[in-house]
């Protein structure tokens, strides 16, 4: 993730500086700045989840791939 700060990412805003205040007030935030910064922290959040369920997905496909293929889990076959 790139390491920009906030009044770089509101001076790069332009056009839709008016559109993200509209949002940022609908939301509850004071200013500008706040939203951003709970936005950017949600994200980093959301990066961390997704990292830690695909090394749990990838460490139950290795698990599976690992299994012996010729045991049966039921007593009839």
């Amino acid at each position: 993730m790139q390491n920009i700060s906030i009044p770089d990412i509101i001076a790069n805003l332009k056009g839709r500086r008016g559109y993200e205040e509209k949002k940022a007030k609908k939301l509850g935030y004071d200013c500008l700045e706040k939203y951003f910064e709970d936005k950017l922290a949600n994200e980093a959040q959301l990066l961390a989840e997704n990292e830690v369920k695909e090394e749990e997905l990838m460490a139950e496909k290795k698990a599976l791939k690992n299994a012996p293929a010729g045991k049966k889990t039921c007593g009839c076959c």
